[in-house]
């Protein structure tokens, strides 16, 4: 037996962070306006002649075996691992890889999570449902990373598309948002900065403060809040000056939050867009590295991207996209 499994991406365009518990529950009206792209995490599920387990990155090179799931390891890989336990897996081979760097700040883990755990769910004939699913999902990460994860990242893994993530009392709520993708893809820039982010000691540290009571913290949420709604009505109603305008209002509050979120490095990589155009941008994630985004008018895509791979950044070629999870049995 073979299955094939893939989850895209995401670009989180505003509201990030918001959707770890509880932070959510101190601000009402929270949200995060997220959008799947193309590119995308893999997982390969293969049969074995034995009861053994086999698990592969493909990217980094490790393997990892054990003759029983219930004796793997927690390390080299411990994603892999720790859902291959949970499922009770064995005889099989799992191999993955991933479409974008390594640290990237575009929720590769939890995209690569969904994918796997959508696999071997379909492996072990245990049907979920998605709720089922992304709690599994998000829980194991948590695990993985020791600090608390947010809801968002696995939802345009699991659905694809642009979507608001909307988070109150009664729990979490996706809503899709109609948006022309081919059009969207024109008007964004995507480039690596070189960096890896670390995003559990970020949003941790930002989770601190925010329960302490920090004031400069709890303005900048809300500040956050709103710039979130403004993108969300502004996409909406396909009106790009308004989207640039929140955008910008979203990273201005998002560096408040802790010194860590820009550096000289991604400043400078944002300066050096807007010289070429770009009407706006901010950095995916948490911030400290990884991917950071423009919005640009059309006709500036191609100077915005010269601009940022001549600083040094590495420009992702990619696509917003329709499709979530996919998965194949053969």
């Amino acid at each position: 037996m073979r299955i094939d499994s893939s989850a895209p991406t995401r670009i989180d365009l505003a509201g990030g962070t918001y959707d770890i518990w509880p932070l959510y529950l101190f601000h009402d009206r929270a949200q995060t306006i997220n959008a799947a792209i193309s590119l995308r995490a893999h997982c390969t599920l293969t049969s074995r002649d034995d009861d053994g387990v086999a698990l592969v990155s493909d990217d980094t090179g490790e393997r990892v075996e054990a003759d029983d799931p219930a004796a793997l390891e927690h390390e080299p890989l411990p994603l892999l691992s720790r859902l291959v336990h949970h499922f009770g897996a064995r005889g099989l081979e799992v191999r993955t890889r991933s479409e974008s760097p390594v640290g990237a700040g575009i929720a590769g883990s939890s995209a690569m999570n969904v994918a796997l755990t959508a696999a071997l769910a379909a492996w072990t004939n245990r049907p979920l449902d998605p709720d089922d699913l992304l709690t599994i999902a998000m829980n194991v990460e948590a695990q993985v990373i020791a600090v608390p994860t947010g809801v968002q990242d696995y939802r345009p893994a699991l659905y694809g598309g642009v979507s608001a993530i909307d988070m109150d009392l009664s729990g979490v709520h996706r809503t899709a948002i109609d948006v022309d993708l081919q059009e969207l893809s024109r008007r964004v820039v995507l480039a690596y900065t070189g960096a890896s982010r670390q995003s559990g000691i970020n949003n941790w540290e930002v989770m601190k403060r925010r329960i302490d009571g920090d004031t400069a913290v709890i303005r900048a949420f809300d500040g956050i809040r709103d710039a979130a709604a403004g993108v969300r009505a502004a996409l909406s109603r396909h009106d790009w000056t308004g989207v640039a305008q929140c955008l910008d209002a979203e990273w201005t509050c998002r560096k408040r939050l802790a010194p860590g979120v820009t550096t000289p490095a991604i400043d400078d990589l944002l300066g050096r867009a807007r010289a070429a155009g770009a009407l706006a941008g901010k950095i995916c994630g948490a911030g400290g590295g990884g991917c950071l985004f423009c919005l640009v008018p059309p006709d500036r895509h191609s100077p915005v991207a010269a601009a940022l791979g001549e600083a040094g950044a590495r420009v992702l070629p990619f696509q917003f996209e329709h499709d979530g999870l996919r998965l194949t049995r053969q």
